[in-house]
């Protein structure tokens, strides 16, 4: 009997449901960008407006308001008269930009990680018309100059026209 009630404990453990996981144990480490965004290190695009002027060398990107959605213009400069420019609008959802240029053919998802935008690698064919020679929009990475609309509203294309301006 002793030996009995000895097990009776370990029997009694053997047969309960086992214990729930943390989201965190189940889940694993978070991803990087997920922890940097927690500790404030990278801004959380959610909570991010696009308004503002981009650029990376002699590439520019503006975004403005535009009723619900916003105005986008691109500009690409290669020198020597290769060059890219387009006007058109974006939606957003979430991380995803959703560009419409040209007169709407030239249409893809960008990247937007709250600081920096990114265009595809491959672009639709129409894309290539706002386009001069071998430029091209594919691939385009710009980083977030300034959160000011007029400074987005105030850039200017290869033609000095301003993509950006709200008509």
């Amino acid at each position: 009997m002793i030996r009995w009630a000895a097990l009776l404990p370990v029997l009694l453990l053997a047969s309960c449901p086992p214990r729930p996981h943390d989201a965190a144990e189940t889940s694993g480490a978070p991803d990087l960008e997920t922890a940097a965004i927690a500790r404030g290190i990278v801004r959380d695009p959610r909570d991010t407006e696009p308004t503002g002027l981009y650029a990376r060398d002699t590439d520019r990107v503006c975004i403005v308001p535009k009723g619900l959605d916003y105005r986008i213009g691109a500009f690409v400069d290669y020198g020597e008269g290769i060059t890219c420019n387009a006007a058109g609008s974006v939606t957003r959802s979430g991380e995803t930009l959703r560009v419409r240029l040209g007169d709407g053919k030239c249409s893809f998802d960008a990247r937007f990680d709250g600081d920096r935008i990114t265009f595809p690698g491959r672009l639709p064919d129409a894309c290539a018309a706002l386009c001069t020679q071998r430029a091209s929009l594919a691939g385009l990475e710009v980083t977030r100059l300034s959160e000011s609309l007029s400074e987005a509203a105030a850039m200017r294309d290869a033609r000095g026209r301003l993509p950006c301006t709200t008509r």
